[in-house]
């Protein structure tokens, strides 16, 4: 406990401070040309306002050309320079070259979007002797350049939310500007935000997460996904810190652009933010103003009143637990959270799946716990059924017709359309399958960006807007996430493909399974190349999660989580059969046999 000093008053809205504070160090006179490059990559590391301290380090015309929000560059160990005087453009007393390198791990561009990219980094730094000022960089890379260790020491990942964009006769997404032509659910959009003041922008974390919702959609997400703030809207000029009240109010204060919004809409907007802000602040915020540039209010929206909008409107908090026993039989277990000590006892469902006449291999419930796909046994025939009713006999919808086993289909998902879709991976015809409604006849959908791979598994999220896919190459198999792009008209909604692959696990050689664990989270199951198997939380943006590691399990081949975080994970275990890890606990079986563990969706 401090025994000295001033008290000081401490914003509850705001995170706490980093640990670990790079403060930057000017250069100093004489310096040679490689100690100004090395105290300018530690400079870059810094809270430094303006980053005004690295400035000192260029020359006036560099300074005055380096963006630092351009992009940032995430290397494994940082980089490594090496002087290069073959590049040198004039004498070595006047001009020095460096080349800087490392292993690259992603890339965040100008709209604070992760990108994973593995490879080699390269690329040169120059530097000129000045009179008077002694040696200066006049050449650089774009943005800034940090090892992975300082990247999560100064960013974290932030969801910002909108709504997901429904079908307008003939245009993929549709406008949505006033809510007319989209759903009324959000869709989570990761992107990365300083964790301390902005250096460039000299904002808060919760008003740059503001500012960055205002902003719209990253390029990835746009094509799908509508933001309810009218085009050009902005936080009102000179704000640069928003705070909490005492009762956990909100009060954002926006530019002209959007002063004539209905209550509709506004309500809409207010909702984005609420969802958004939910994972920034220490404290919950209860209720959200928004006001015009005048200071008028525009409208006021509560914490319990957004639920509506939530992106797991159709499943919340799931009921149930399900598998598929030792008889093939449907089974459901009561949904026990957090209670290391309760029992739960499997039962068949009730419908032609819980019965085992026709015994299942792999199933998927629907994200409102009344309807179920099921899988036959030798995994050549997809079928559905109610199982709330016995009275329903089972929907025959498809049969592969490949020859080996594994070359047929795959678990089937339900996403939150309530549209069931499956892969036939017959390499004489691979498809991806959509049942429009869970019925029906199926709707092939194009995947573009496939480059060889063959989809060997699925998972949809509870959006409808983004697909898990788990694709197999060389003998490998890899973990992608693709766009779902619709299109048509509100009555009759088509997929006209799904594109925009990106890696979700891109430190994994293999991956084996896959579930949503909430709305930009996956649990995936892998290992790294020449590791063993581990299970952990990765980004929907292939960054890994902030979640401590999990407990490893024997040999997982399927894995199951819900979208809320309360309940346990589920999986299959080859040497130990069903189990399931509640939070702060270790696995434990559930049945010694038993398969395709499952969640809604």
């Amino acid at each position: 406990m401090p025994n000295s000093g001033d008290i000081e008053a401490v914003d509850p809205s705001q995170r706490s401070d980093s640990q670990v504070k790079v403060y930057a160090v000017p250069p100093r006179e004489g310096a040679a040309p490689a100690e100004i490059v090395d105290g300018f990559l530690e400079a870059m590391t810094s809270d430094d306002l303006q980053f005004a301290t690295a400035r000192k380090y260029l020359t006036k015309e560099a300074s005055r050309k380096w963006d630092p929000g351009a992009r940032t560059t995430v290397l494994t160990d940082g980089p490594t320079r090496r002087a290069n005087p073959a590049n040198d453009r004039d004498a070595p007393q006047v001009s020095s070259t460096f080349e800087l390198s490392g292993t690259e791990v992603a890339v965040v561009d100008k709209q604070h979007a992760y990108q994973p990219d593995k490879g080699t980094y390269r690329n040169s730094i120059h530097l000129v002797h000045q009179n008077g000022n002694g040696w200066r960089i006049d050449d650089l890379p774009a943005g800034l350049l940090l090892s992975l260790s300082d990247f999560q020491r100064n960013y974290h990942s932030v969801n910002k939310y909108y709504f997901a964009s429904a079908p307008t006769s003939g245009v993929p997404g549709g406008s949505g500007a006033n809510g007319s032509s989209s759903r009324n659910w959000l869709v989570a959009d990761p992107v990365y935000l300083r964790q301390g003041i902005d250096p460039e922008t000299r904002m808060d974390p919760l008003t740059q997460t503001v500012a960055s919702l205002l902003d719209g959609p990253t390029n990835w997400l746009r094509p799908v996904a509508d933001s309810r703030f009218p085009a050009g809207t902005a936080l009102k000029k000179g704000v640069r810190s928003l705070t909490l009240d005492d009762r956990n109010s909100l009060k954002v204060p926006l530019n002209e652009r959007a002063s004539g919004v209905g209550q509709g809409q506004c309500r809409q907007m207010a909702a984005q933010l609420l969802f958004t802000l939910r994972d920034v602040t220490s404290m919950r915020v209860g209720q959200v103003e928004l006001e015009r540039a005048d200071g008028s209010q525009l409208c006021v929206l509560s914490a319990d009143q957004s639920q509506e909008y939530a992106p797991d409107h159709t499943s919340g908090s799931p009921a149930g637990e399900y598998f598929v026993d030792a008889k093939g039989r449907l089974v459901r277990m009561q949904a026990i959270g957090g209670d290391t000590s309760a029992k739960a006892e499997p039962e068949p469902v009730a419908g032609p799946l819980g019965t085992g006449a026709k015994p299942l291999s792999t199933v998927a419930v629907a994200r409102d716990e009344r309807r179920a796909a099921g899988v036959s046994k030798d995994s050549s025939t997809l079928s559905t059924s109610s199982i709330v009713s016995g009275d329903e006999t089972a929907e025959k919808l498809y049969t592969s017709h490949a020859k080996q086993e594994k070359n047929r289909l795959s678990a089937p998902s339900w996403d939150g359309c309530g549209d069931l879709w499956v892969a036939d991976r017959n390499p004489a015809n691979p498809q991806l399958l959509r049942f429009p409604g869970g019925s029906g006849d199926p709707q092939s959908v194009p995947v573009l960006g496939l480059d060889g791979s063959r989809i060997a598994g699925l998972r949809m999220s509870s959006d409808g807007v983004r697909i898990a896919l788990l694709l197999t190459k060389d003998g490998h198999t890899t973990l992608k996430v693709g766009r779902v792009v619709r299109q048509g008209n509100v009555d009759s909604p088509t997929v006209s493909a799904v594109d925009e692959l990106r890696p979700a696990a891109p430190q994994m050689a293999d991956v084996t399974a896959v579930s949503w664990a909430g709305r930009s989270r996956l649990v995936v199951v892998g290992k790294e190349a020449g590791g063993v198997q581990q299970v952990r939380y990765m980004q929907a943006d292939g960054s890994v999660s902030g979640v401590n590691p999990l407990p490893g399990a024997n040999r997982i081949t399927a894995v199951a989580a819900s979208d809320d975080d309360r309940l346990p994970l589920m999986a299959l275990s080859d040497e130990d059969g069903i189990v399931r890890l509640p939070p702060r606990a270790n696995w434990k079986t559930v049945v010694e046999e038993g398969k395709s563990p499952v969640y809604p969706g």
